[in-house]
């Protein structure tokens, strides 16, 4: 089954009892039994619940997986996958990570216990100098939060099964549209449904696929157990989300493109960072690994000062200043104030995220207007 297909149909079936062709939204907290323990699978809506259970099934055929779970957020889901290590276990990530990972790791689970070390994970070689008899888990997010640094997955998949460690990928901007990293040795694939997979901003929502029985187990335990799960109607809205997600992600790509290179020729206009630039660092790993480049584009002015990218960002009109990303509508961040705030700025400088950073969220509008849109703010 080609992807287009599979985004309307894979893990979706009529509705048992009225035929409706997309799936209801069962509004319920508890579900009536005939006899003590005849629950048919569903008894308590922490538990399961219909529109949940084809979401999550959705959500594995897409990543190729065979098991999905849902959390009320992206944050949910790493929550629980970080649940499966205790006091004393070791984390390697790149250093140029979403700011919200970064301060649940460092400011929540690092307070229990478990110790995170942040590296350019761009070089495999960094990576395998991290690893040691603590280590249980290599967390990769590619292209990288707002950076867009590529990750080789198939790199950290071989130290992770050499040093027998779970592989963790962030898929939140690549969605499997992109990139099913699972196919490339992942053992964990962790989405923000808020993002490109729900794809309308009007949903805050995080998933996680495995395709081991056992994983999926542990961690459909601590998603029951800690209780973090989302409401029927959410996941009713990322499911119809998806059935356009391939021809959303189409036009993100090819608009993220355009801009890319409109950006990439103003006389304004310093540093560029997206993955589909040839001179862009481990591009040969994303043509290998991806099959598009996206639509997430950061860029620098000239001179890099911040007072002048706060000038571009409060003149953008098409382009609103807001946080997330992934919506059909076009957004602009500025990541140092608002999604990355958390991290320390010297840690931010050293990994290359400057205080002046501008980071596009490329929408499905029709890209000259979104062109003319930049060129209005940015000056010639």
């Amino acid at each position: 089954m080609k992807f287009g297909t599979k985004a309307i149909h894979a893990g979706i079936e009529p509705d048992p009892a009225t035929g409706a062709i997309m799936t209801p939204i069962y509004q319920t907290s508890t579900y009536v039994q005939k006899s003590p323990g005849d629950h048919k699978g569903y008894e308590y809506s922490r538990t399961h619940n219909p529109t949940r259970t084809a979401l999550q099934n959705s959500l594995a055929a897409l990543e190729n997986g065979k098991h999905g779970l849902c959390f009320a957020s992206g944050m949910a889901a790493v929550d629980a996958i970080i649940k499966l290590l205790k006091p004393g276990d070791e984390v390697i990530s790149t250093n140029d990570l979403y700011g919200g990972s970064y301060r649940i790791f460092t400011r929540i689970f690092q307070n229990y216990g478990i110790k995170f070390h942040f590296t350019n994970m761009g070089n495999l070689s960094k990576v395998e100098e991290l690893v040691n008899e603590n280590t249980r888990m290599i967390w990769v997010e590619t292209p990288t939060n707002p950076l867009l640094n590529i990750i080789d997955i198939k790199g950290c998949a071989a130290i992770a099964k050499e040093h027998s460690l779970l592989l963790v990928a962030d898929n939140t901007f690549a969605t499997p549209y992109m990139q099913t990293p699972l196919d490339l040795g992942a053992d964990i694939v962790m989405h923000s449904l808020t993002k490109y997979m729900a794809g309308h901003s009007d949903v805050v929502m995080g998933a996680i696929v495995v395709k081991d029985d056992d994983l999926r187990d542990r961690l459909a335990f601590i998603q029951n157990a800690c209780g973090a799960t989302p409401g029927p109607q959410d996941c009713f809205l990322v499911l119809r989300g998806i059935k356009t997600l391939h021809l959303r992600m189409e036009r993100h790509c090819l608009n993220g493109r355009k801009v890319a290179e409109y950006l990439r020729n103003h006389p304004k206009v310093g540093k560029v960072y997206w993955p589909g630039f040839e001179d862009h660092y481990n591009h040969n790993v994303a043509k290998e690994q991806m099959r598009d480049f996206g639509g997430m584009v950061s860029f620098e002015l000239k001179g890099d000062k911040v007072d002048d990218a706060t000038k571009v960002l409060e003149r953008l009109h098409y382009f609103s200043l807001a946080e997330s990303l992934g919506g059909v509508e076009s957004l602009c961040g500025h990541p140092a104030t608002m999604t990355h705030a958390s991290i320390p700025s010297a840690e931010r400088l050293k990994a290359g995220l400057s205080d002046s950073l501008i980071r596009l969220s490329v929408g499905v509008e029709d890209v000259e207007d979104l062109i003319a849109d930049l060129e209005q703010a940015i000056g010639q």
